[in-house]
Formats: structure tokens, sequence, C-alpha cells
């Protein structure tokens, strides 16, 4: 009896994870975010947060529909760039600037390139790059929340003078002025925890990108109060968890991970213990967005039963 051997191409081993199931649960982590924003600055965190969400989405059908492409809306891409923009202004943004943010993030940056998957950075990183660039007054234009007190009520804690003045639990829990999502890390852990618990990304970014800036902080300042402070301070939780944590532009080995976490940790340190700028998070990834495919290929893994020809050789005499 004549038997076929039919041979599939790789991979073989295939996953049932969707696009849309990913984006799903990341907007699902993102909501504490949301959620908290509303409750410290008010319900138009809420209206900023859904008109970038509308804004990216319809850009995105604009686009595809001009240029006769297919459609992507529905594996809602769009409305997670459309949250994080969100989440990296402040309360007051003007709404006419906020869309200028979401057709950098999504024309310029995602489709231009060729859509998902092709953009060379994070779409809503660049989006507020973009922003703070062009509208510089308007992204410093913070609110505090009437339960800020002493120095955090009219200062954001990386504007500080002395650092060891700062209650730990107000970071934490965001009473303290800030762009929406940056604030309040308690909504941000809660979305690390279900990302992870999800399978949704890997903590190996988030831990080696707080856990080096924590480290260089210690040795810097000589104090843990200090660390935790410039820890929970600014961006850096937000962008650990949410925007390093990209597929498209991190590393896609655990060593490859590792590497791009630690990099971040060293540029956001030296942005700003050393810099004038009181931030870092965001030029940092974008640098580090920049060298993903270089670590890529310096941490590829070698293929399983590979041996190199100096071992054959050997092996042969």
């Amino acid at each position: 009896m004549d038997t076929k051997l039919i041979v599939s191409a790789s991979p073989h081993l295939r996953s049932e994870e969707t696009t849309a199931g990913l984006m799903a649960n990341v907007i699902v982590a993102l909501t504490p975010c949301v959620v908290a924003s509303a409750i410290i600055f008010g319900l138009r965190a809420l209206l900023v947060t859904a008109v970038s969400v509308v804004a990216c989405v319809a850009f995105e059908w604009l686009y595809c529909k001009l240029m006769k492409r297919a459609n992507p809306i529905s594996d809602l891409s769009a409305v997670v760039t459309g949250i994080i923009l969100a989440m990296n202004v402040p309360v007051g943004m003007p709404i006419g600037e906020l869309l200028i943010g979401d057709f950098a993030a999504i024309i310029v940056v995602k489709q231009l390139f060729g859509g998902i998957g092709m953009n060379f950075a994070n779409p809503a990183l660049v989006g507020r790059i973009v922003l703070f660039v062009s509208f510089a007054g308007a992204m410093n234009n913070w609110v505090f929340p009437d339960a800020a007190v002493d120095q955090l009520s009219s200062a954001t804690p990386l504007a500080v003078a002395d650092p060891n003045k700062l209650s730990l639990l107000d970071l934490f829990m965001g009473v303290h002025g800030g762009v929406l999502g940056e604030t309040c890390a308690l909504a941000i852990v809660l979305g690390l925890i279900y990302l992870v618990v999800t399978k949704t990304i890997s903590i190996a970014i988030p831990a080696a990108y707080v856990g080096s800036m924590f480290v260089f902080y210690l040795i810097a300042t000589h104090s843990v109060h200090a660390a935790l402070v410039a820890v929970l301070s600014g961006g850096l939780l937000f962008g650990a968890v949410f925007m390093a944590t990209d597929y498209v532009t991190s590393p896609f080995t655990l060593k490859g991970k590792l590497i791009y976490g630690v990099a971040l940790g060293v540029i956001t340190f030296a942005i700003r213990y050393w810099g004038s700028y009181t931030e870092g998070v965001s030029f940092a990834l974008l640098f580090m967005n920049l060298w993903v495919p270089y670590i890529n290929d310096m941490t590829r893994q070698t293929p399983y039963g590979y041996v190199k020809p100096a071992k054959k050789e050997a092996a042969g005499k």
C-alpha cells in the first residue's frame, strides 16, 4: 500500500492565542490605571482616554479605507495605543493637541511602516514624544489631587528637592501630580500581575528594568528610601509594564529581554541622574527600540541539535 508523508511548514508548534486576545488582556490590565486616573484627577481623565481611543481607531480605519487595505481595527491594537497614549498625558491636555499625538502614533509610526508588527518603535511612545516636543507647556501642566500634602501638592515627585521627605505610601497610591497613568503604582502593579498570570508578557523586562534602576539609585544615593522614590516616581513603572514589553519592539529571547531591561535602566538612570531632564523613560525606550533587532541577532537561540563545524571536524578525526 502506498503511503504519503506530509510534512507541514514550520512552525510545527502553534499557539491558540490571537492578536485580539492578547490586546484584550492588555486592555483589561490597563483598566485599573484608567479607573485610578478618574478617581485621582476627575472624570475628565475618562474623556481624554475615550477621545484618544476613538481617534486612534478612526485614524486606522480611515487610512486603511483610503489605501484600500484590509481593515485591522478588530485586532484591538489601535484601542491599546489610544489608552496607553492617553495614560501618558496630563488630565488637562487640550483635545486638539492630543489628536496630533494619536495621528503620529497610528499613521506615521504604525501604518506608514506597514501596520501592526512592522513599526520600528512603540506607536504610543512616539506619540508621547511628539506631544512633549511640540507642546511642552501642555505636557507639563500638572494637576495636583486635593489629597496631596506637603511637597507633593506643588511638584511632581521627580521635581522635589529632597526625596527622603516623600511618603512612599503617597507615591504608591498616586497622591501626587503627573500624567494619568503614571501616578498610582498600585494600579500598575495590579495590571502587571494580570499580564504575567495570563502569560501575556514575561516578567523579565519589567523586573530587569525596575530592578536595575533601584540598584543604580541605591549605589548613587546610599539610601533605600531614595531608591524606592526613584522607582515609584515618573513613568518608570508604567513604561516598564505597558511600553517596554511591546511584542514588536522588545527582544524575543530571555537573554535578550534581560539585556534590554538592564540597558533601559542604565539609560534612564543616566538621563535622570546626570541630565537636565528629570524623566528619561520615553527617550530611553525609543533609543532601545532601535537596538532591538541587533539584540535579537546577538541573543539568537542555538537550533536544537546544532554542532559547530570545528567540533564536527574533531569528531571525524
